[in-house]
């Protein structure tokens, strides 16, 4: 009986964590052997990421994995996208590594397309506007720390920056790329004459490869620290949604999917970048997945809002559990009133209860009185949002969608999943909720040759982890509803 351990680092905004699967039999079992905080530090004016702080906490659940496993295959390292690192000429790290909610991209985003075109930068980049993007930070570091960003020997993602810690390999991940907005789908390049327009140095931007490449193994030093002898490092696909996504059960076409935590990742898979002026006016993204695939979608800002109304709670000396909130959201009244989950007010932190409640003033709807139905309004907006993009997937795809996959660790929220189901009129199936994890350690087994291709990932997938499966009810309520909230919304990005 054949046995292949492999190790999954899945960095997400919240937390870490190490989670071991074993694949045996064509069948894949997991088990997490290492959790930890990833808690953002404010420093005067300016937010980072505690990157080293990360990379102890990495390398301690490679420790714990290979202290369970008789063998371990591989690792690989997934995380969030947007954010990167600086390395030096001689390998060392320069300066901090910001957060995608640091400020200093405010404003930028108008600016930047101005100056390059707003159709040109999506027609050779494919990605939504949204103001952290890769593009707008590079902008800002231009502007702010000139001479750091002219110091700099190679620009590495945050993936890929761990990767590049455990290995000393400076390479990108194709995922990850393609959220830059620095680089092109079609030429499978970074695309020059936007870092010549803005004066930035394309030279510091690493070679791109495809997901489930093996680009090395530890380091001496680390697997002397660690104590282990120097397991291979594959890069699955880098950016956790391109993970999640590769874990997805699905069969057929006619399936969406909604990889939910943090941030709501609504979107089809697509064998190629749609880049016409329908996805570009409903500023739809593209971005690289596995085995040559896109995945077209739109992030909604998704259990952020909810997160933070937890916060403020807690603040006030009365903490509330995920499935607390949930059980008073059930009991509070349906339906009343709603928010646009991607108004820019909710992005920054903050006393979330009290910005939904001036929201909800401000558009002249019922405001809430209790905790239950302050969650009850974030659940409900956020499966009215899902249907709203999901039929704008569809008129850019020209696609119908029947079922939705629910992924992530969203996707325990077993009310927001029913919600859905009612929201979209589509059959909703869960789970699996680890799949960023899942969908990281099979795209390693892919890269190892242990499996043929993503196909039978998939597969091992369905074998191994079930679904739950949630139907539409209440049609006419949602519907209604639904006509209500659409009211709420702006136009369309880059329509009139």
């Amino acid at each position: 009986m054949a046995v292949t351990n492999l190790l999954a680092i899945d960095l997400g905004a919240e937390s870490g964590r190490a989670v071991l699967g074993t694949l045996t039999d064509g069948r894949l079992t997991c088990e997490e052997v290492h959790r930890f905080t990833n808690t953002p530090v404010p420093v005067h004016d300016a937010l980072y990421w505690n990157v080293l702080h990360l990379h102890q906490e990495i390398k301690a659940g490679i420790g714990k994995a290979v202290a369970q496993a008789e063998e371990l295959a591989a690792v690989g390292i997934d995380s969030w996208a947007v954010d990167f690192g600086l390395i030096g000429p001689s390998g060392e790290l320069l300066g901090g590594v910001h957060h995608y909610r640091d400020r200093r991209t405010d404003g930028l985003m108008e600016r930047v397309s101005a100056h390059l075109g707003r159709e040109e930068i999506y027609r050779n980049t494919g990605v939504q506007f949204l103001p952290f993007n890769t593009l707008y930070q590079l902008a800002a570091l231009k502007s702010s720390e000139p001479a750091l960003l002219a110091a700099a020997h190679r620009l590495l993602m945050v993936g890929e920056l761990f990767t590049y810690f455990l290995t000393g390999e400076a390479v990108g991940e194709f995922t990850n790329a393609t959220t830059t907005q620095v680089y092109h789908p079609g030429t499978g390049a970074w695309h020059e004459p936007f870092f010549d327009a803005l004066g930035l140095p394309i030279e510091i931007m690493p070679p791109v490869v495809q997901p489930g490449t093996q680009v090395g193994t530890l380091l001496p030093s680390v697997a002397d620290e660690v104590g282990v002898r120097p397991i291979s490092v594959v890069l699955p696909a880098v950016h956790d949604t391109g993970s999640a996504v590769a874990a997805v059960p699905a069969e057929g076409e006619d399936w969406a999917f909604i990889s939910s935590g943090t941030w709501s990742l609504v979107g089809v898979e697509v064998p190629q970048a749609i880049l016409t002026d329908e996805s570009l006016g409903l500023n739809i993204s593209n971005e690289g997945g596995v085995a040559g695939t896109f995945r077209h979608l739109k992030n909604v800002m998704g259990l952020w809002i909810l997160q933070e109304c937890r916060r403020a709670w807690e603040r006030e000396g009365d903490p509330l559990d995920y499935a607390e909130l949930t059980r008073l959201a059930k009991g509070a009244p349906p339906l009343r009133a709603h928010v646009d989950p991607d108004d820019p007010r909710f992005f920054q932190p903050g006393d979330m209860p009290e910005t939904i409640r001036s929201y909800l003033r401000e558009t002249g709807q019922p405001v809430p009185a209790t905790r239950g139905e302050v969650a009850r309004v974030v659940l409900e907006s956020l499966a009215l949002k899902y249907r709203y993009v999901l039929e704008q997937l569809q008129r850019s795809t020209k696609r119908r969608v029947n079922v939705v996959h629910i992924v992530g660790g969203g996707a325990r929220n077993a009310l927001l999943n029913q919600m859905t189901a009612d929201a979209t009129g589509c059959e909703v199936l869960v789970g699996p909720y680890e799949a960023t994890a899942i969908g990281n350690l099979t795209v390693q087994a892919v890269g190892m040759g242990v499996l043929p291709d993503q196909q039978a990932a998939r597969a091992v997938v369905r074998r191994s982890f079930g679904v739950e499966a949630h139907r539409p009810a209440d049609q006419a309520a949602w519907d209604d509803a639904y006509a209500r909230f659409q009211r709420l919304l702006p136009p369309d990005l880059f329509q009139g």
